[in-house]
């Protein structure tokens, strides 16, 4: 599964790993719509952290079409709020 994290490049990341993404992800979704920014800042590091410690990072030569698109680290709450909605990023 190839995941890009927008502004740090492309992770291959084991397809064994999406069901723990997908369920921080679910989690993220619960947290924006519940206005819990502090644990969101939490979740949106924890995703990324994973991310990036499980795959391989993609040379930036290597032109690969991503499966999913995460957001950067830095992204503010009022923008997670037209990002993590319904199913969020990784589709059930």
């Amino acid at each position: 599964m190839i995941i890009r994290i927008v502004g740090e490049g492309q992770y291959e990341v084991p397809s064994a790993l999406f069901d723990e993404l997908n369920a921080i992800d679910n989690k993220i979704v619960d947290l924006v719509s519940q206005d819990n920014k502090e644990e969101y800042n939490n979740e949106l590091s924890k995703l990324i952290s994973m991310i990036k410690s499980s795959g391989k990072q993609l040379d930036d030569v290597d032109i690969v079409e991503s499966d999913i698109i995460v957001p950067p680290g830095d992204l503010t709450f009022e923008e997670a709020k037209d990002i993590f909605t319904g199913v969020g990023i990784f589709e059930d």
